[in-house]
């Protein structure tokens, strides 16, 4: 029995839920997947995974082992891109995830960048407003908004991005400009959210700082930043958005950001990955190629 092999296809099958899909991913045949899989249960003489018609349920013995095969795959997968050169010589494949708006803004371009300077590297960007998981999603790197859990990884501060609120010129000449978050529930405004309308815009209290929601009634409720920006700049209402996403608006002169004073406590941006040990010479690469340049177009934008 090739000990590796097998490895390689319990850990397949447990990620992806099922022996099919596993003999999908691998390229192989359902009956290989399940004979592999039996004789490594065989040869440990234990039980590793509970079989129903709809899942895999790991066994306490197969949970600690995929564990320690995730281990030992790795290592051997470092051990092999070592003696190929990858650890010498930038050059592989390199995934990233970044939020849809910030990463076709402002990680595309340092993309395109990086691919030029280094040739032997291909990279596999995937923008989504999900925190999708490095390890488990197969990612080498995340750029992520907002405050990071504690957890493994590794992560660089590249700036940090506003919550602003803004409107058209011809709005507030129109309505006026507030002066203070509660003159926002007598104003027309438009609300931005992924799943359900907003209720509320929490800002920072003068005195302490704190969160204090402020109710609002949207006029129009939209899930997309886009959208939001362009009825603003159409003058329907103020709306609330990330500051890098408003960023051309503001410096055209279509959109004037109001209430600066009370906005909340800017979020962080940060470089992620998980490489705790000697990480492959295309993600150094990247980190450090990347990290700057970030870093210089989030410092523009923050001056908006």
């Amino acid at each position: 029995m090739d000990r590796i092999e097998a490895m390689s296809i319990l850990v397949a099958a447990v990620e992806t839920g099922s022996f099919s899909a596993a003999a999908r991913k691998l390229g192989t045949s359902l009956p290989t997947v399940s004979r592999k899989v039996a004789e490594l249960e065989a040869h440990l003489n234990a039980r590793l995974l509970i079989r129903s018609t709809r899942k895999l349920t790991l066994t306490d013995a197969g949970d600690a082992y995929v564990a320690a095969c995730r281990r030992i795959l790795e290592q051997l997968d470092e051990a092999e891109r070592a003696a190929s050169g990858e650890y010498s010589t930038p050059k592989g494949d390199l995934v990233i995830t970044a939020p849809v708006v910030f990463g076709r803004l402002h990680v595309l371009p340092v993309v395109t960048a990086f691919l030029a300077a280094y040739p032997q590297i291909n990279v596999r960007l995937a923008l989504s407003d999900r925190n999708v998981h490095l390890i488990d999603d197969h990612m080498d790197v995340a750029v992520r908004i907002g405050a990071l859990p504690d957890s493994g990884l590794v992560a660089a501060r590249v700036g940090a991005v506003r919550h602003i609120v803004c409107g058209s010129p011809a709005f507030f000449a129109a309505h006026g400009a507030p002066t203070q978050p509660v003159d926002l529930r007598a104003m027309p405004c438009i609300s931005f959210d992924g799943i359900a309308p907003a209720a509320s815009w929490s800002f920072a209290d003068r005195g302490s700082g704190a969160p204090k929601p402020v109710a609002i009634s949207p006029r129009l409720s939209v899930n997309t930043a886009e959208a939001a920006i362009d009825a603003a700049i159409a003058g329907l209402g103020l709306t609330r958005v990330l500051s890098y996403q408003a960023a051309a608006a503001v410096a055209a002169g279509k959109l004037n950001i109001v209430l600066a004073d009370f906005e909340p406590e800017p979020l962080p941006i940060h470089l992620v990955h998980a490489r705790q040990g000697m990480a492959p010479l295309k993600l150094r690469a990247f980190l450090d190629f990347a990290g700057s340049r970030i870093r210089e177009r989030v410092a523009a934008f923050a001056l908006v």
